[in-house]
């Protein structure tokens, strides 16, 4: 193609192409380099509606996440992608996915903080392995003797969760539904439902 293309079929073509040859989202500012000439924001946030409702029905979805556009499978289709790669995903212990949904809600907090609200001190190796994964990063200090490191969620774990902001995290009430029902039998009388916790 020698000229950049001017008509919305032809932006939404070389979206398309692009989002399936990335890697990663790519978010409008990124998407407009694609076009020389002048392609306004407006005509490639029409584009990317389009394509959205181009894959409605089909086992791809383009999907708006926190770092930008990309194409995904359907949640509903990925137990049956997933026995092409039977390896398992990483599973993290219930203290881990405690300390990620502290830190998501109350964020930016600091380890001490953490521990306040589980009741137990916070195994470096919890951090280490929600850092790793690049779900939760270090975003300054708090002012107090020892400068304590201030954690906060990151856009990869916005990706991951296929979320575009933190506004759409369940409310600490669903979130408190979901942690009773998937509990032993028999939980100590000292635990708090997550969402007492957290208020």
């Amino acid at each position: 193609m020698e000229s950049s293309p001017t008509d919305l079929q032809q932006i939404k073509c070389v979206i398309e192409a692009a989002l399936f040859t990335s890697q990663e989202s790519l978010p409008l500012t990124e998407l407009k380099k694609l076009f020389e000439e002048d392609v306004a924001l407006d005509q490639i946030r029409g584009a990317l509606e389009e394509l959205r409702s181009d894959w409605e029905g089909r086992g791809i979805e383009l999907v708006s996440v926190a770092s930008g556009w990309r194409f995904q499978s359907k949640p509903e289709y990925r137990k049956f992608i997933e026995r092409l790669n039977p390896q398992k995903p990483p599973r993290y212990s219930r203290a881990v996915m405690e300390t990620l949904s502290i830190i998501a809600y109350r964020q930016p907090v600091t380890r001490g903080d953490i521990e306040n609200i589980r009741g137990v001190t916070v195994s470096s190796n919890i951090i280490k392995a929600l850092e790793t994964r690049g779900w939760i990063e270090g975003v300054g200090h708090r002012e107090v003797p020892g400068r304590p490191i201030l954690y906060a969620t990151t856009r990869e774990f916005l990706d991951d969760l296929g979320l575009k902001s933190l506004n759409e995290l369940p409310s600490l009430e669903e979130l408190g539904a979901l942690v009773e029902t998937s509990r032993p039998p028999a939980p100590q009388q000292s635990e708090l439902p997550i969402e007492e916790a957290l208020n």
